[in-house]
């Protein structure tokens, strides 16, 4: 049974990841008008590839990221699995729902369309909330602060990507754009 603690995480974490590009493979795309430049899809990715080692199983000479923040047990673990996977399962609802407008990074699209209903119609950015969710179950069954120290470096990338879509969407949708971004939370529902 400790087969499956130990490896329940990195699984559900390896088969979400492994949505996503097959999930690109198979949708329609949308020619692309405008896209991010490359130095911050690099800055990104390189964020992502620091909170997977910071959450691997590799120890870090760092004894801080190791401190427990509550025991660890069968409650945080449970918490943190139902949390996880509620939170990735909104994200796939949010790139379902966004169709041919998805991509990996931050574009406008020839027939670019404003997506304003299903989970959009909770926040402008589900995707994101979704993973962070994710990620937040996640440190919440790990118990460590390597765990919040991951949320808080995926919070920072997927800020600095949420500002530019911002700015595009604004450019691109004008005063619609101010109106669903008035009446809708980025991130967190009714809040922020």
């Amino acid at each position: 049974m400790l087969w499956f603690f130990e490896s329940f995480f990195p699984v559900v974490w390896i088969a979400f990841l492994l949505y996503w590009p097959i999930k690109a493979a198979g949708a329609k795309a949308k020619a692309i008008q405008r896209i991010e430049s490359p130095a911050s899809r690099i800055l990104r990715v390189l964020t992502f590839l620091i909170v997977i080692v910071l959450l691997s199983p590799i120890r870090i000479p760092l004894r801080w990221l190791y401190l427990q923040l509550w025991p660890v047990g069968i409650w945080p673990f449970w918490i943190g699995a139902v949390v996880t996977v509620a939170g990735l399962l909104f994200a796939i609802w949010a790139r379902e729902h966004l169709g041919g407008n998805w991509s990996s990074s931050v574009t406008i699209k020839q027939g670019h369309e404003l997506i304003t209903s299903g989970p959009y119609a909770l926040v402008r950015h589900p995707i994101y909330t979704g993973i962070l969710i994710g990620f937040l179950g996640t440190a919440i069954a790990l118990s460590q602060v390597r765990g919040f120290l991951g949320l808080v470096l995926v919070f920072l990338a997927f800020w600095g990507k949420l500002r530019i879509e911002e700015k595009w969407m604004r450019s691109q949708f004008g005063e619609t754009y101010d109106s669903y971004a008035h009446q809708t939370a980025a991130l967190v529902p009714y809040i922020f």
